[in-house]
């Protein structure tokens, strides 16, 4: 607990940031403490001694992993706690939802059987995206093309920071009240980390697909990654200005903030970079 109360401390201290701290002898424990105690009362403890008492009672729909779906499911096999999930037979969870079945018993005993720490490392990443879901409807196209430049210079950003460059651009757009979209995807002849790369592949799926709808939902992604120490230099186009200027814009913002340094159109009426670079892990701040 003092520990704990430390590193609350000190995240107060260097950004502002209230913050909550679960702990337990496994991630899945510590989770569900987090969201079940701490978020109340700041930070909270169970150990496996404890489980019956403290996580057995919680109603499915607030432990970690369980969805609405799986919540139904379980409610229709006569379970509604986590307790129930505990006391229900490791053969009939099996069998009804196979290998998620026998997770869900464990869990439910406190028994977590995934590692404490994931070396993100051994896993290469092979795209990197970014979404938006957006708070009203856009039909406009100068303020859904504002979107979308926005996001390409996210995804950009990203791929400079950990030195990779990509091949093919995925786009999507879904309209307003599930009506539907579109989600297609371009492949380049030379990999690149430039925001305009991204966004002119962009734009031009976007200008020969979409109908006019209203829309609600934009994603944009690079994939086909490798690293940038691989790009070939182009003997017809020397770009070595555009990515100076790329990776100065970059440094700029890391030091003095996401909103130190904008592109006009995220000052016009449709822009979202504004508020959401205020948010921290999706929340404002």
């Amino acid at each position: 607990m003092e520990v704990a109360q430390k590193i609350r401390s000190a995240i107060w201290n260097q950004f502002g940031l209230p913050s909550c701290i679960g702990i337990g002898p496994n991630r899945f424990i510590s989770k569900v403490v987090l969201d079940v105690y701490a978020k109340k009362q700041d930070i909270a403890e169970c150990t496996y001694e404890e489980v019956s008492k403290k996580l057995w009672p919680v109603p499915l729909r607030e432990i970690w992993g369980i969805g609405s779906r799986m919540e139904k499911h379980l409610n229709n096999m006569g379970m509604y706690t986590l307790g129930d999930v505990a006391n229900s037979s490791l053969d009939r969870l099996r069998k009804r939802f196979g290998v998620i079945g026998e997770q869900l018993y464990y869990h439910a005993w406190g028994i977590d059987l995934s590692p404490p720490f994931i070396d993100a490392r051994a896993f290469p990443q092979k795209s990197i995206g970014k979404g938006i879901t957006l708070l009203r409807d856009y039909w406009r196209e100068n303020e859904i093309l504002t979107v979308v430049l926005e996001l390409c210079e996210e995804v950009a950003k990203r791929a400079r920071e950990i030195g990779k460059v990509g091949r093919t651009v995925s786009f999507s757009v879904r309209y307003s009240h599930n009506e539907g979209g579109f989600h297609q995807s371009v492949t380049l002849d030379t990999a690149t980390n430039l925001t305009m790369d991204i966004y002119r592949v962009c734009k031009r799926i976007f200008h020969q697909f979409y109908d006019g709808r209203s829309v609600r939902v934009i994603h944009v992604s690079l994939g086909n990654l490798m690293n940038e120490e691989s790009l070939q230099l182009s003997l017809f186009e020397d770009r070595t200005k555009e990515r100076a200027l790329a990776q100065a814009m970059d440094a700029i913002r890391n030091r003095f903030g996401p909103n130190a340094l904008l592109r006009a159109v995220s000052y016009t009426p449709g822009s979202v970079a504004r508020i959401r670079n205020r948010y921290i892990g999706g929340h404002q701040a």
